[in-house]
């Protein structure tokens, strides 16, 4: 008996806005796997003099002809303008579109406004790319643990200034030439502010908070401090305590059951998985309350990797599968009423005096740095005074209510 196999149904026609990195990096994945079943029907651009790879037929120049073109099945967006991205998303969720964007920024700044309007207008909008490139967190987060109560989920969530950071550890090296190095391979940006600053991270820990905990966050309310004024000194005080410094990304549900979301580097040590997640890798780990820890890993940016996350959107879209933000409905109340055990090295006193340390447990004139207890909210009010006078800081792990000495956590990354 010979069973003949349905018919292929018609591959679902994208229309691509952007053609960088990421753009360029699901073309080629799509050449290269024509038996997906997707076809870049059109691609929308912004220059049109830019070299590209492909002839100057093949774009468009203008992202809203592809808004009004009905005939494009899925719409993925994969600019570096914010705004821009924001207003292309908004107008095609409000036409009730399908959507994937790798757009970190803009959804952090806009994600309660855009589940809204999917909920209005049965649109949707799948976002994989924006998290860790390759790796599937955003959606291990929404339809895996669901339903699991979350104790934490920490992760490396920038690759740019990982390999900044391990190859100060790994050569020694300074800051400038470790992150000219990243620059010259690519791994940086010609503008590191994003990356170097905790910017970057702090917008993905904004995602995954909506996920992990149904917590929709404004970025500005996250804490998040940089590396720009690292130096030898601060790696050789991790390697004195048997740990290395990364940006740790850590959402954490507190004892009485609150959230707190901190993006700033971190002292980590060898038991914890992060502490190999080297160079331009991303690390993840998830600790569920009956699950217990999960680890995920991969390459958290580049053209490939990006683009595969999209591809993994779109075949979900094809599927029907949409994000159901299960724990929205219970979203706990985010705390800012914390003490942070952190280093702090600089050589400007009036910052000792503005941080107010409730309790000092360390200090080192030589090398200019104290170990102490800090408020979060004196932190997040004065990280760009720190930013101004290069102060650097690194937290210990550990937490604790306001002017007490009861320990909330001890959180290792």
């Amino acid at each position: 008996m010979s069973i003949n196999p349905a018919p292929a149904s018609a591959p679902l026609r994208i229309g691509l806005i952007g053609f960088g990195c990421v753009g360029q990096g699901l073309y080629d994945i799509l050449q290269q796997q024509p038996e997906a079943g997707f076809e870049i029907a059109r691609i929308a651009v912004k220059n049109p003099t830019k070299a590209r790879t492909l002839p100057l037929n093949r774009f468009d120049f203008r992202a809203d002809d592809l808004l009004q073109d009905a005939s494009l099945d899925v719409l993925v967006e994969v600019i570096d303008d914010a705004d821009e991205a924001f207003r292309l998303v908004r107008e095609a969720l409000c036409q009730g579109r399908r959507v994937v964007t790798a757009n970190k920024a803009m959804l952090a700044r806009h994600l309660p406004e855009l589940v809204q309007l999917q909920q209005q207008t049965g649109g949707t909008l799948l976002y994989e790319a924006a998290v860790c490139g390759s790796i599937p967190v955003i959606r291990t987060l929404d339809a895996y643990f669901g339903a699991e109560p979350l104790r934490s989920v920490t992760g490396i969530l920038n690759g740019s200034s990982n390999y900044v950071l391990t190859r100060m550890g790994e050569a020694g090296a300074d800051y400038a030439p470790a992150l000219a190095e990243a620059q010259q391979k690519g791994f940086a940006e010609t503008d590191p502010t994003l990356d170097m600053g905790a910017f970057d991270p702090r917008s993905k820990a904004v995602l995954l908070a909506a996920h992990a905990y149904g917590a929709f966050l404004n970025p500005d309310e996250v804490l998040n401090l940089g590396i720009e004024g690292i130096s030898a000194v601060d790696i050789a005080f991790a390697a004195s305590q048997g740990q290395k410094i990364k940006v740790i990304a850590g959402l954490q549900r507190l004892p009485d059951g609150r959230v707190t979301v901190l993006v700033t580097p971190q002292l980590v040590g060898p038991e914890s998985p992060l502490y190999s997640v080297d160079d331009e890798f991303n690390g993840v780990v998830i600790e569920a309350d009956f699950a217990g820890e999960q680890f995920l890993r991969g390459r958290g940016a580049g053209g490939h990797p990006t683009g595969s996350a999209v591809l993994a959107d779109l075949a979900a879209l094809r599927q029907g599968f949409a994000y159901q933000y299960p724990k929205a409905a219970e979203a706990p109340e985010y705390a800012s009423d914390l003490e942070v055990e952190i280093y702090l090295r600089t050589d400007e006193d009036r910052i000792i005096d503005l941080l107010d340390f409730s309790e000092i447990s360390e200090e080192a004139d030589e090398d200019e740095y104290v170990v102490g207890y800090v408020a979060l909210a004196h932190l997040i009010r004065h990280r760009d005074t720190l930013r101004k006078y290069g102060a650097f800081i690194v937290r210990t792990g550990r937490l604790r209510p306001v002017s007490t000495n009861e320990l909330v956590a001890e959180v290792s990354a």
